[in-house]
């Protein structure tokens, strides 16, 4: 595991409310690929097949371990999570996962947002992705309050775990990505999501 040091960077939501409302959103976007970034509207790519396999693997592997202990919900194909207000944020990230304690058992899923943010967001970066976007994102995520977000990235065959205040973490094929914060007991060597 290597650590690297993120430059912190602050994102302001504008002052003025400005751009699409969420209702809006999901009344014209909501069978779309598409996310609301600051009010705008953007068509986010069809990622491939590499891209869903490595998505897939790593949704199965959070969802056993979530689920043998009765943790939470591992909620995948691109579930909306909403960052900001005024203007609108809502991303659309791989994977999301929400603890009981966050989203009870009891409490029925809709079928738009979730009223709280998820504790641990998994984007898979796909080719069209550029590491400025990913970074981009995860720097949404976190300043939203998410407390750790993965980015996979099959290229390179490694996981960097980001968290606010601390440093990004790098897990290479043969480390076991762990999360201590808010999986305990949660081990998975790397080179699984890849194989």
């Amino acid at each position: 595991m290597t650590a690297l040091m993120i430059p912190s960077t602050t994102i302001q939501p504008s002052p003025v409310a400005s751009g699409m409302a969420v209702e809006e959103f999901f009344k014209q976007f909501v069978d779309q690929r598409v996310e609301l970034v600051k009010g705008v509207v953007r068509e986010v790519p069809m990622p491939g097949s590499r891209h869903g396999y490595v998505c897939m693997e790593i949704a199965f592997l959070l969802r056993l371990f979530v689920g043998e202990r009765g943790l939470g919900r591992v909620l995948c194909n691109d579930s909306f999570v909403q960052t900001r207000v005024n203007p609108n944020t809502i991303l659309a990230p791989d994977l999301a996962y929400y603890s009981y304690q966050q989203f009870p058992k009891e409490a029925e899923l809709p079928d738009g947002l979730l009223p709280v943010l998820p504790e641990i967001v998994v984007e898979v970066r796909s080719p069209s992705n550029t590491w400025t976007e990913m970074l981009a994102k995860v720097i949404e995520f976190l300043q939203a309050g998410v407390r750790v977000v993965i980015v996979a990235d099959a290229e390179t065959k490694t996981t960097s775990v980001y968290r606010t205040e601390t440093l990004q973490q790098i897990f290479r094929e043969t480390d076991e990505l762990t999360i201590p914060d808010v999986l305990p007991g949660f081990a998975v060597r790397v080179g699984r999501f890849f194989e």
